[in-house]
């Protein structure tokens, strides 16, 4: 209980101190939208490394030198725990959006954190809401803007993938980004296999080779998603957690 306590003082203390940052952050907008673009991923990633070590977790990362550096991409995952995001957004290179449920936008200061790093928020029982936010994530990408989809729709509660929605590589084929297949073993064994109680465990999260929907078949830009999810599980079969 002590870490999961550690994690939850160091979010409300994250939260709080960053009232006068988002100030902050606003005015240095104004003068340079980039730099303060980056320095809100920079400062939301060092937080993040600091609750992955109070957490106590072993987290081999494997083919980051797959992710390109000089170009937005659309990040794919299997997701399975809370801190898919943590270990993840951690390792971003550039600006990045996460696709997050629309009910993080009931959540003041956390909402308005996720809306500076470019957050999407999808209302699942909205399907032209649904289409607006695929836009917008297609503007993004086009304009240098990462985005990291968990296609999957919800964390899996017994650690197999679900399909993947088709819908959600749209981002990738109307823009022709690559996507980065990221295939993440055994995060769920950091605190949802043993609510309420966070534990020390070994975690791997393993970058693919990038995908390039122009570069395939029609069969297999016409069902993306399925072809992206094999790619993971190929990856996911090869982890060993000892």
């Amino acid at each position: 209980m002590i870490r999961l306590i550690l994690v939850v003082l160091i979010l409300l203390l994250y939260l709080i101190l960053g009232i006068p940052v988002l100030l902050i952050e606003w005015l240095i907008g104004r003068w340079n939208p980039y730099l303060r673009d980056i320095s809100c991923l920079r400062m939301v990633q060092a937080a993040f490394k600091l609750i992955l070590w109070v957490s106590g977790t072993d987290i081999t990362y494997i083919g980051r030198e797959n992710v390109p550096k000089d170009q937005a991409v659309l990040y794919i995952g299997n997701h399975n725990s809370y801190f898919d995001i943590l270990m993840t957004y951690s390792q971003c290179p550039g600006l990045t959006g996460y696709v997050a449920k629309s009910e993080m936008l009931r959540y003041p200061l956390l909402r308005d954190w996720m809306k500076r790093l470019y957050c999407l928020f999808l209302d699942r029982t909205d399907i032209r809401a649904g289409m607006q936010m695929i836009l917008t994530g297609i503007d993004y990408i086009k304009k240098g803007i990462s985005i990291c989809i968990f296609p999957e729709g919800r964390r899996s509660r017994d650690g197999k993938m679900q399909p993947f929605k088709e819908g959600s590589m749209k981002m990738a084929s109307k823009t022709g980004c690559a996507i980065i297949p990221m295939a993440i073993s055994n995060s769920a064994e950091i605190f949802e296999n043993h609510i309420p109680k966070i534990r020390p465990c070994k975690v791997i999260v393993e970058y693919g080779a990038p995908i390039y929907p122009k570069e395939l078949t029609k069969e297999e830009q016409k069902f993306l998603g399925a072809y992206t999810q094999q790619k993971i599980r190929q990856m996911l079969d090869q982890h060993q957690i000892i």
